[in-house]
């Protein structure tokens, strides 16, 4: 496999400890945690503090690694539990006056109210306000959601018994925009980035950052606040499973980012072709519960309400425009209703077309046009975006050995322990690929690899031939490690 091209020499950071400059050098290749505990050290804070790092203007700085060195400029650690907070008296205020109305029979009466309150929140973080205020902010609005919960007011995505109706989680964005380093912003843009080195927090700022790299909440004309929201709502409606989870959604997305850059798509596609292959690898997981073909199988809600017909994948979909359905959440809300007819009908077909039931389909049909490809040709722009998410969507074994072996381990895990051993115990026919009982690490990828990822991303080389080196390639290197791990094993059983 491919390997990482990061340095590993040791990296310098400078802060300020009561007045006095600190020092504290650590390896590239050292754990954010490790990280955070040499800081805590550093600054005469008790270890297993939860910590922020800020810079002279207040603004987050991400702990892991890839940080901005920052010299002469220094930066300064700050326990999050002792922190003075400030305009604690105007936030204090609002939400105690809101929070003394709240009772089971007004909810409706204080909507609007509630509304325009946080809206102002809302104003104020937009326009700056120092991280302190943010985070004071962040709790003040959870101690409102609460208040909200013990009336029994929905914060999740929920579908109701119609499967029509979908309650919002109302809430200033509450994930801190982190520095993201020169060294970050270059990484992002490559197939080799450790997408397990990330929190949550910093996955979404990352996201944030692509859509206003490529140009695309300008081309929309988001609201930034609308932008950061909607990616919030995001991350709650992925599941926590082994792998079909929210890191697997910033894996597919960061993937599709760094292909756009890689075959310079932006010189041959659209802005709204760009928003189209974004929005719907950010999107195209929604609300996975685990486990794929078992929905046919045992005939489950799914299955029914989308007659067989690629039911996961038609979910996906609902879930994603019920969230868009929402104004605080609707990134598309300035764009002409007959061009937004056209963008949506253009993720849900991408969305779609990362079923791997239609594989065989999708890439023939690619396979027909690259040799004479027309990018003026809308049907051929069409297949190649289709095709591109489906590269992205499967993409794991481009990365390198360190960072694509630990999703296969997540894959294995979720296929066993959510289907095969359920179609088992239900006795459904299983999957040979899903058998816990026959499936081996290499015995699972060889043949994904060998019949699935290099066909696709050789007949896609053909028309972007610099992938070869940065994602052919570590393919045909995978496909040669796990060879290699599947003699020994056999040698073993002899």
């Amino acid at each position: 496999m491919g390997s990482s091209s990061s340095s590993y020499a040791p990296k310098t950071i400078y802060l300020d400890v009561d007045g006095k400059v600190q020092k504290v050098v650590f390896s590239r290749h050292c754990s954010p945690c490790d990280i955070k505990e040499l800081l805590c050290s550093s600054s005469n804070i008790p270890r297993n503090t939860a910590i922020m790092m800020v810079d002279p203007e207040g603004a987050l700085v991400s702990i892991d690694p890839t940080m901005p060195t920052n010299s002469p400029s220094l930066y300064k650690v700050v326990p999050l539990s002792t922190g003075q907070l400030g305009k604690e008296d105007m936030f204090q205020n609002v939400l105690s006056q809101v929070a003394e109305q709240f009772s089971a029979f007004r909810i409706n009466e204080l909507k609007t109210e509630v509304t325009n309150r946080l809206a102002m929140l809302e104003k104020r973080v937009e326009e700056g306000l120092k991280v302190v205020e943010i985070e004071k902010c962040k709790n003040d609005l959870k101690k409102l959601r609460d208040e909200m919960t013990s009336v029994n007011c929905p914060c999740k995505y929920n579908f109701s018994d119609d499967g029509k109706k979908v309650t919002p989680r109302r809430d200033v964005p509450n994930y801190p925009k982190y520095t993201l380093s020169q060294e970050t912003v270059e990484a992002l843009k490559k197939p080799t980035f450790d997408v397990w080195h990330w929190e949550h927090n910093e996955m979404l700022s990352c996201l944030e950052y692509m859509y206003h790299d490529l140009g695309l909440v300008k081309e929309f004309n988001m609201n930034p606040i609308t932008l950061k929201r909607w990616l919030l709502a995001i991350q709650e409606n992925y599941r926590n499973n082994p792998f079909h989870n929210f890191r697997h959604c910033f894996c597919v997305s960061q993937m599709m980012y760094g292909m756009i850059h890689l075959c310079n798509l932006q010189e041959k596609l659209t802005l709204t072709d760009m928003g189209i292959l974004m929005t719907a690898a950010v999107c195209h997981d929604l609300d996975h519960p685990g486990y794929n073909n078992y929905q046919i199988n045992a005939r489950t809600e799914l299955a029914v309400r989308y007659n067989d017909i690629s039911p996961l994948e038609n979910h996906h979909c609902a879930v994603a425009f019920q969230i868009l359905s929402l104004p605080e959440c609707n990134i598309f809300a300035n764009v002409d209703p007959e061009a937004f007819k056209q963008i949506r009908q253009a993720i849900i077909t991408l969305i779609l077309a990362t079923d791997m039931a239609r594989h065989g389909e999708i890439l023939d049909s690619f396979k027909q046009k690259v040799d004479n490809f027309d990018f003026t040709n809308e049907e051929h722009v069409t297949c190649l975006k289709m095709v591109l998410i489906k590269c992205c969507d499967i993409s794991n074994e481009v990365r390198p050995t360190e960072v694509a072996e630990p999703w296969v381990d997540c894959l294995l895990e979720e296929y066993f322990m959510q289907q095969s051993d359920r179609e088992k115990s239900e006795g459904l026919p299983v999957a040979p690929f899903m058998d816990r009982d026959k499936v081996t690490k290499p015995t699972a990828q060889i043949g994904f690899i060998k019949f699935v990822l290099i066909p696709m991303f050789e007949t896609v080389m053909k028309l972007f031939p610099q992938i070869e080196e940065i994602m052919v390639q570590p393919l045909r290197d995978s496909r040669d490690h796990y060879e290699e791990l599947k003699q020994i094993d056999d040698a073993m059983t002899e």
